[in-house]
């Protein structure tokens, strides 16, 4: 009985103290920070599956993408995998008229629709208490610029907002950014 019951206790703390999925994508994001990282928007030719722009470079959906890499997911393949059977589906913004592995991961409105058909599509709303650490959220910056970051599991001192890691051009950093640009999309996604 009594190694019954400490198995028990040790199963339920266990449960209590093991960050989620989301907990484990806000770390992930938060681990990330670097404001050294230069703001890159260039072409690159890289690796596929799990290929990275070099080391040092990125734009906002690079936050994205190596977060989810640091947990397994590479959103590179996967956002082409389903390109490649839903093409008709995705942005035709840039005018390709087939996948390209280097660049379809990087473009916020493919991740966008990438979300939206395998994610959980949450409400885009002005009430910061319906963002949650782990969430996706995008924006539209100047009514031109698309933009994404993950919510993280770190607040404000005042306003008592989570705060968002993203790159927009100073680097790869957590900021109080949630209502400064113009929201489009809120999401949730773990494969």
């Amino acid at each position: 009985m009594k190694h019954y019951l400490l198995f028990l206790f040790l199963s339920i703390n266990a449960a209590i103290t093991t960050p989620d999925f989301y907990q484990k994508l806000s770390d992930a994001a938060i681990a990330l920070i670097d404001n050294k990282i230069e703001y890159d928007p260039t072409y690159y030719k890289i690796a596929y599956p799990n290929g990275d722009v070099p080391k040092g470079k990125g734009v906002c959906t690079d936050v994205v993408i190596r977060a989810y890499r640091k947990l397994g997911i590479d959103l590179q393949k996967e956002v082409h995998t389903d390109m490649s059977k839903n093409f008709a589906k995705y942005p035709k913004t840039w005018g390709l008229k087939s996948t390209d592995t280097n660049i379809d991961h990087r473009r916020v409105p493919n991740l966008q629709t990438f979300f939206t058909r395998h994610g959980e599509v949450k409400a885009v709303t002005e009430n910061a208490n319906d963002y949650r650490p782990g969430d996706i959220v995008t924006w539209m910056i100047n009514d031109k610029l698309p933009h994404i970051g993950i919510v993280v599991n770190k607040k404000t001192l005042v306003g008592n907002r989570f705060l968002i890691v993203h790159n927009v051009g100073n680097g790869q950093v957590m900021e109080d950014c949630l209502f400064k640009y113009k929201l489009t999309g809120h999401y949730r996604y773990k494969k």
